[in-house]
């Protein structure tokens, strides 16, 4: 039997499972088991569609299966199946975003999933109105947990950009999430 530790996104393929006794099984298939839903859940922040979420995060393993050997050798496989999903997600929704202004059709409604809680749907919904970048930023550092750092690596921006970037869209997030109050909030004056 084999567990994923919690070094998935520090080792490499070969030091995130750990073997106990009994066969041996496929690594790339305990690091699927293991983050395989963190995964999508990071991506469906991103792209605002599970089921382009599920595809890219597929693909990612796909290539990662297609060269394992090159895969064996990357120092953080999680790390390397979100750029590669990333990547993937990215490139779709430049692909339908250009159809749709050859085909002149509007953006698609929010899909609901079952399972998950309004509050849930609610900020998915928010983030896809965002722009595409501070969209990525935010879901990135408060989704996947990643720091500015590794978000700038990730995305080929410098940190300041990333700063940037999550500022502008919790400002916008805060706004598109505030609950319809008919009387603003007005702060009181100390006495």
């Amino acid at each position: 039997m084999c567990y994923v530790t919690d070094q998935t996104a520090q080792g490499s393929l070969g030091q995130v499972v750990t073997h106990r006794a009994g066969p041996r099984t496929d690594p790339l298939r305990e690091l699927y088991d293991g983050c395989y839903r963190r995964l999508v859940g990071q991506l469906y922040a991103v792209t605002g569609d599970l089921g382009e979420a599920q595809d890219a995060v597929q693909e990612a393993f796909v290539r990662a299966l297609a060269a394992r050997r090159q895969f064996a050798r990357v120092d953080n496989p999680e790390a390397w199946l979100r750029v590669v999903a990333l990547n993937v997600a990215r490139r779709r929704i430049r692909r339908r975003a250009h159809l749709d202004r050859l085909l002149r059709r509007a953006a698609p409604a929010v899909p609901t999933v079952p399972g998950l809680s309004p509050d849930h749907v609610a900020v998915v919904a928010a983030l896809r109105r965002l722009p595409p970048a501070q969209a990525e930023a935010v879901a990135l550092h408060h989704l996947a947990d990643l720091p500015v750092t590794e978000i700038a690596d990730l995305t080929g921006v410098a940190v300041g950009t990333v700063k940037a970037r999550l500022s502008r869209g919790r400002a916008r997030l805060a706004a598109l999430l505030a609950d319809d109050d008919p009387m603003p909030h007005r702060e009181v004056p100390d006495a």
